[in-house]
């Protein structure tokens, strides 16, 4: 199991598999709902429309599907990356859904119609990890090339790259004030970035192995990171009122 994700209002669990398919669980229950068929080869990321109706998958099959979660059929296939898809995310507002590729792209794609509507290249390596800015007007890219870049969604140009990280950027996250960005990385660190000024703003050390997931707490208050050391770990954020400390 690669992905797993909670629909909006937390009733519904999605899971994706290296079996090819996507399981959603009733999270009361714990029980099966249904299985997506369609993928061809290992789903990797799964993401929820914000609405909680549709549910995006990106495969090892090169490909991204959107499925209608009540009635479980699916809706479309995005063809367009030409190595497997790594990540996807949807916009605030759903009508756009992100999907960043080993091809070293990122797709932007109309949920709608399902057309592609931009490619941003830039990345010199596998786009591990896409985020949206609450806003939705900046997307936040990790990579296998060890950098994070922040995408303008209005121009679909690059905003500016963050450097620091020695190794792959596993995972980006923003914090529910949208003014920081967090980042886990292969070099066993995660790396708190404030996405105004454009800087570093801290580096959590203490896993013993690559940092694979990063996630902030509702309040952003604390980030959790989970590792291949095998441990999960809980941090302090530091506050935005005291940049320099």
């Amino acid at each position: 199991m690669f992905s797993v994700m909670y629909s909006p209002d937390g009733k519904k669990l999605a899971s994706g598999s290296m079996d090819k398919t996507i399981k959603l669980w009733d999270v009361a229950t714990g029980k099966e709902q249904a299985t997506l068929k369609g993928h061809t080869a290992g789903v990797v990321s799964v993401a929820f429309s914000p609405d909680g109706k549709t549910l995006a998958s990106g495969s090892l099959d090169e490909t991204v599907k959107l499925w209608d979660i009540k009635t479980g059929d699916q809706k479309a296939t995005l063809d367009g990356h030409t190595q497997f898809v790594q990540s996807v995310a949807f916009s605030p507002d759903g009508k756009t859904l992100a999907s960043g590729s080993q091809d070293t792209t990122i797709k932007l794609w109309d949920v709608l119609t399902g057309k592609e509507q931009a490619t941003l290249k830039g990345h010199r390596d596998l786009v591990m990890s896409v985020a949206f800015s609450l806003d939705a007007k900046t997307l936040a890219s990790g990579s296998s090339d060890t950098t994070i870049k922040l995408w303008d969604m209005q121009t679909g140009k690059e905003r500016i790259t963050f450097n620091g990280h020695t190794n792959t950027v596993f995972s980006v996250a923003y914090s529910p004030d949208g003014k920081m960005l967090a980042s886990a990385s292969r070099d066993k660190t995660g790396k708190l970035w404030d996405v105004e000024m454009g800087k570093e703003r801290a580096t959590f050390k203490g896993h013993t192995n690559g940092v694979q997931s990063i996630a902030f707490s509702p309040d952003g208050k604390t980030l959790a990171s989970g590792s291949y050391d095998h441990t999960i770990k809980l941090w302090d954020v530091p506050s935005t009122k005291n940049p320099d400390k």
